[in-house]
């Protein structure tokens, strides 16, 4: 599958290239051959072969000069991805990208990314949030021109509730939904709709401490560490392909709400780290697992 995204170029900038594909001698050299041919301008390359699978992946950023054809570098990987079997993916970098953001009433994630994004540290399109709880449930936020929906949801609602998301995902032509602690399981249809480019964030104790209270749960246990996962979604709960994770050792010292607020410092620490990755085409899918490519 190709993904390429073309325009008449108005002057000299960067284009990020990413791509996957079976591994097999020639990629690199005609990856190279076709931006040399093109006057592009390697700025950063990352690459690397898995042994496992016989997968090869790749991210390339590089500069074109002001009088190159975009369209002419567009169909000139058309036919490199068609020769090697490769999905790939070329954009713009300066073009930010469009981020919905799903909540719940747990709202530290929300904060932290509202914050990390009005100071530049996120560099995206907030395209809006949405809801299963009033916004009067974050009075203490500033949602100043943010677009902000309130989709409750029930077992005998949830169907629709999903089809809201999904028509505001299409209509804003959100290119990443990020589930900051939304405390909704997604229906396999939705999940499958968004395969790819929906993150997740929850604590590590998984599978071991479920449902309610986990830290607590952790607490009694004695545990010694704890953490956070951010994963792609997928149709099995809380099992997508992992992006990023963070842990902190803790003591018997530690109270259950100790426990409970470094877990919230580390989700924000992960998410923030998962989604700026994403945004900056550093996560390459591959099978169950991710190939992060950090800075």
């Amino acid at each position: 599958m190709t993904q390429l995204k073309s325009a008449s170029s108005s002057g000299a900038e960067q284009l990020l290239l990413t791509l996957s594909c079976p591994d097999r001698p020639g990629i690199v050299a005609s990856i190279s051959r076709h931006l040399h041919g093109c006057g592009g301008n390697i700025q950063e390359a990352h690459q690397y072969s898995d042994p496992e699978t016989g997968q090869f992946f790749m991210r390339v950023v590089f500069d074109i000069p002001e009088q190159a054809e975009l369209d002419s570098i567009c169909s000139g990987f058309e036919g490199i991805a068609a020769t090697f079997g490769m999905k790939i993916s070329l954009r713009r970098r300066r073009v930010r990208q469009k981020v919905l953001v799903l909540a719940s009433k747990s709202d530290h994630c929300l904060a932290d990314i509202l914050y990390r994004w009005r100071t530049g540290e996120l560099d995206f399109e907030l395209a809006g949030i949405i809801s299963n709880h009033p916004r009067e449930t974050y009075a203490h936020l500033d949602f100043n021109g943010i677009p902000f929906d309130y989709f409750p949801v029930t077992t005998e609602t949830k169907e629709d509730q999903e089809r809201q998301i999904w028509e505001a995902v299409q209509v804003r032509k959100v290119d990443l939904v990020v589930l900051a602690r939304y405390m909704q399981i997604l229906s396999d249809s939705l999940s499958a709709r968004l395969a790819g480019c929906c993150i997740n964030i929850h604590h590590s104790f998984l599978p071991g401490f479920k449902g309610a209270k986990p830290y607590h749960q952790a607490h009694s246990r004695g545990v010694k560490l704890i953490g956070a996962t951010a994963h792609y979604v997928t149709g099995d709960l809380d099992e997508g392909p992992i992006i990023e994770q963070g842990v902190e050792r803790i003591s018997h010292h530690d109270t259950p709400d100790d426990l409970v607020r470094k877990g919230r410092d580390i989700e924000r620490q992960v998410l923030s780290r998962a989604i700026a990755w994403h945004l900056d085409g550093r996560v390459l899918l591959n099978g169950h697992k991710t190939v992060v490519f950090r800075d």
